[in-house]
């Protein structure tokens, strides 16, 4: 396997410390591993590489008797099981694999299971046990188990699925355990073997990157949504992320901001399947720049370039707040993160004292170009230096659902001819296209969406009638 030629496509120049030592610690060895690292380092990848390697050298094994997968990577849920299978596939290894998780029946799976044959499969500690007892897994195969976040996977409200989870697989041999901050302890169930090796890139006493800069914004009322619409006014079309701690919250945040003009992503635990994966991909792709969620999203999302992370509600751990702030400064990039106060509240000492900079005060303002208004059109009257009209930045993006997807033969290239003949627009005015098995998300340039709509209606691709239709 080429490993060079891996991370050319991934447009890697080489592996980070932290990788390169995961790498030789997993190849270099028989015994178990567990690797702490913050957000944002490179995780995924950090045992991905390996693993396929070692996944390739016993290929033939694998495979006798028909036995499938090799590997199992458990991840505490569904998002970080797709993004993980996505990295997996971008690899272009060779190497099948598939996503479990709830939210969809699982006799789907299933039908897809038997179809796809999987070396590694990806899944939530509830859907890999559901398709075990059901012997949809073979699970006499699999030698290694990857557990992703396992502080998160082995807290207490998981104990008895992961215990039964694990004492299924009689034919283990290595584990894998990867996190970005520390557990207590790890469960005498899961099996760690004596030899193992521990790689520990956790900072000693600071959590939160240098690379990160600490505000506070102080709200004059004690509901916040007039100073968190003044605070993201003055973003422009920079993304953020806004974190609350409960749905309702969410959903009524949500709702302001919408009547207020802004393009969000809606974000937590209380959508179905569908709905999450349409939110999430209006944010990664740049149709909507504000994700409005639960600490569900603080986990298992790598997108790239979270300029802003904004703390609406006070994180109620260490942990949760890691893990937020992980969200912004990924690889060597730099982040924001805000915390609105009214005057009942303060910051967390834990917050403090995990902070490596001093926390500033920051004064909510519209955005400013070169000391005026940043208008498209129109002028705008000033009051002592600030701008009195309302200027809602619009995101450069939007994304067209497309019927069609892999089991109906559709290819990137396919869509992008779609979407260049019928709907008259250039390569450069298309952003990100994800196939999927019966479906297809595209994002194209926010003020070509009409056009796009317009000429597509009714029209084929690859001689099939198709629905065309913006996801909201």
């Amino acid at each position: 396997m080429d490993i060079q030629k891996i991370l050319t496509k991934l447009r890697i120049t080489e592996l980070n410390e932290m990788q390169q030592h995961a790498a030789e610690a997993i190849l270099g060895s028989d015994g178990d591993v567990v690797l702490l690292s913050p957000t944002g380092t490179g995780k995924t990848l950090a045992y991905l590489l390996p693993l396929v390697q070692l996944i390739e050298a016993n290929g033939q094994w694998s495979m006798v008797n028909g036995q499938w997968p090799s590997a199992l990577v458990i991840t505490p849920g569904r998002e970080l099981a797709l993004q993980s299978d996505n990295v997996l596939k971008s690899m272009g290894c060779g190497l099948r694999s598939m996503a479990c998780y709830g939210g969809r029946p699982t006799m789907d799976e299933h039908r897809v299971l038997k179809e796809v044959r999987p070396h590694i499969i990806f899944g939530t500690p509830g859907r890999l046990n559901d398709h075990l007892d059901k012997e949809n897994i073979q699970r006499y195969g699999i030698r290694w188990l990857v557990i992703d976040e396992f502080d998160k996977c082995l807290e207490m409200g998981f104990h008895a699925e992961m215990q039964k989870l694990i004492k299924s697989l009689p034919g283990l041999e290595r584990r894998i355990l990867l996190s970005a901050t520390n557990a207590e302890q790890i469960p005498q169930f899961v099996n760690m073997a004596k030899k193992g090796t521990l790689i520990d890139f956790l900072p000693e006493e600071e959590q939160t990157s240098e690379r990160v800069t600490l505000y506070e914004v102080r709200s004059p009322q004690k509901d916040k949504l007039e100073t968190l619409k003044q605070l993201l006014l003055g973003f422009g079309d920079e993304s953020s992320i806004v974190f609350l701690n409960y749905r309702n919250a969410v959903e009524r945040v949500s709702d302001y901001l919408k009547e207020q003009g802004f393009t969000i992503s809606c974000f937590h635990g209380g959508l179905d399947q569908r709905q999450r994966e349409d939110q999430l991909y209006r944010f990664s792709n740049g149709s909507a720049n504000i994700l409005v969620a639960t600490d569900l999203a603080s986990r298992g999302l790598d997108i790239p370039d979270i300029q802003n992370i904004i703390h609406y509600h006070l994180p109620e751990s260490e942990d949760g707040y890691i893990h937020r702030v992980g969200r912004t400064a990924r690889w060597d990039a730099s982040g924001r993160t805000f915390f609105i106060l009214n005057s009942e509240e303060s910051i967390p000492e834990f917050i403090i004292d995990h902070s490596p900079l001093n926390i500033e005060h920051y004064e909510p303002t519209q955005k400013m170009v070169n000391g005026q208004c940043s208008m498209v059109n129109g002028q705008c009257s000033m009051v002592n230096g600030q701008c009195s009209m309302v200027n809602v930045p619009a995101p450069k993006m939007s994304t067209l659902y497309i019927g069609k997807g892999k089991k109906d033969k559709i290819s990137k290239g396919d869509i992008v001819g779609f979407l260049c003949k019928k709907g008259g627009l250039t390569s450069d005015e298309i952003g990100r296209i994800d196939v999927k098995d019966r479906y297809t998300y595209a994002a194209v340039k926010r003020e070509k969406l009409q056009q796009v709509l317009h000429k597509t209606q009714g029209e084929k691709i690859k001689g099939v009638k198709t629905i065309v239709e913006p996801v909201k």
